[in-house]
């Protein structure tokens, strides 16, 4: 049989073109995947797995969702990309203005990192500032401004985490931690007439699953227009996967610019970032803000994307997928708790996120104090049972509408036999 983890080690970074995806926090050799279907991969080594990380978000629908494969296919009997607009760039931005809060104007670009590092220049153009708050824990892409690490204190001047990114770019961002309205407030106190953006998970996907606390988005928001900053939304992660027209609509917030990828793009590599039509004007070719792409707007991606989305259609698609995932994160818990194991949940929409402690986290260091080993234990011992749950705690767990009874039958019963050995 080909070794293809050796292979892979020999000619691409650590084996893998993303880091999560080496297994290196958990131990293990990742498996590679043939082909997928609903809720299931098929390894090279004929291996079927349960799968409930779902390329992190995108398929909402499933793998290989018979009208977004259609799509894509009949679009690439057409061609694969002009380099010049198509009629189905404008539908599909109708329809993400239509239906995303204060989405007046919205620019198609290939991912979230792009989406979040355009909306932040078109920020700080805007207002003439520098300065950019982020809260700990929360993940808004690789670009130098936001691979920040927070340090101690309530609100901290940013230091790299990343080599290559330097100390002075790093500087000009601030972390606070999340779901802490009275550092918040401090911080605004000391550097509000500095601050161009604050950027915004309104649920954080990238610490494990981690909704607001009662009142945070609000005092968040709030706080931030009172001082003249922009208030950036990163849909990313939640947008049409919590509901409908993302958080934005869910929590009823008035973004001044949204951040969207993964599900709107169902599986391409497709972002989007757009807002108040006062502040997308400043976007070239209008005004002086700089943001382009050879592969914006591609067509294969927007065929993607508007088949996905169209097929959901509307509030009713979550409904069934929201009981689901509660049901299931329920009874994980109530399995380990069985076991005489500390497990909790944080569950919203079609997210959740299992931790080994004895209560469910709601900002960064609480993540990092649960039992990761035990977790760790969790993920192999489920995978060896055939059900492929995030490396980590601090990653989440994204059911699809496939995720059927029996599906979440299998998996209860996986983990019922797992948390026996734990």
């Amino acid at each position: 049989m080909t070794d293809w983890w050796a292979r892979a080690q020999a000619v691409i970074p650590g084996g893998v073109n993303s880091p999560v995806r080496s297994f290196r926090g958990v131990g293990g050799t990742p498996f590679f995947v043939k082909e997928s279907q609903g809720p299931y991969l098929r390894t090279e080594d004929g291996k079927t797995l349960i799968d409930y990380v779902m390329g992190y978000g995108p398929f909402i629908l499933g793998h290989s969702a018979p009208p977004v494969i259609e799509a894509v296919v009949n679009q690439a009997q057409k061609g694969l990309g002009y380099g010049t607009p198509t009629t189905q760039e404008v539908l599909y931005a109708e329809l993400l203005s239509r239906s995303v809060p204060n989405l007046d104007v919205v620019r198609l670009v290939n991912s979230g990192t792009e989406a979040t590092m355009s909306a932040l220049r078109v920020a700080r153009a805007v207002t003439g500032r520098r300065r950019v708050v982020k809260f700990a824990g929360c993940y808004h892409g690789h670009h130098d401004s936001l691979l920040i690490k927070a340090g101690s204190g309530a609100a901290t001047l940013g230091v790299p985490d990343s080599g290559g990114v330097p100390e002075e770019v790093a500087a000009l961002t601030i972390t606070v931690p999340y779901n802490d309205v009275t550092a918040f407030r401090a911080l605004f106190d000391r550097f509000g007439s500095e601050i161009a953006a604050v950027i915004l998970e309104p649920v954080a996907g990238n610490m494990g699953t981690v909704p607001p606390s009662p009142g945070f988005l609000e005092a968040v928001q709030a706080v931030t227009h009172q001082h003249g900053a922009l208030l950036v939304v990163d849909e990313v992660m939640t947008g049409f996967r919590v509901a409908w027209g993302g958080a934005s609509k869910l929590f009823g917030l008035d973004p001044d610019l949204v951040c969207l990828a993964k599900v709107v793009g169902a599986g391409m590599p497709l972002g989007a970032y757009g807002g108040k039509r006062e502040y997308m004007s400043w976007v070239a070719p209008l005004g002086s803000v700089y943001q382009a792409g050879t592969f914006s707007g591609n067509p294969l991606a927007v065929a993607a994307g508007f088949a996905q989305l169209s097929t959901i259609g509307g509030p009713e698609f979550y409904g069934g997928l929201r009981e689901r995932t509660q049901y299931l994160a329920h009874q994980l818990v109530a399995l380990g708790q069985r076991h005489g194991i500390d497990v909790s949940t944080n569950v919203i929409g079609a997210m959740f996120t299992l931790f080994f402690s004895d209560r469910a986290p709601s900002e960064f260091t609480e993540v990092e104090a649960t039992n990761r080993e035990r977790y760790r234990a969790f993920f192999h011992g489920m995978l060896a049972r055939g059900v492929f749950f995030p490396p980590s705690p601090f990653e989440t767990a994204f059911p699809s509408s496939q995720h059927d009874d029996v599906v979440i039958e299998t998996t209860l019963k996986a983990a019922d036999e797992v948390f026996r050995t734990l």
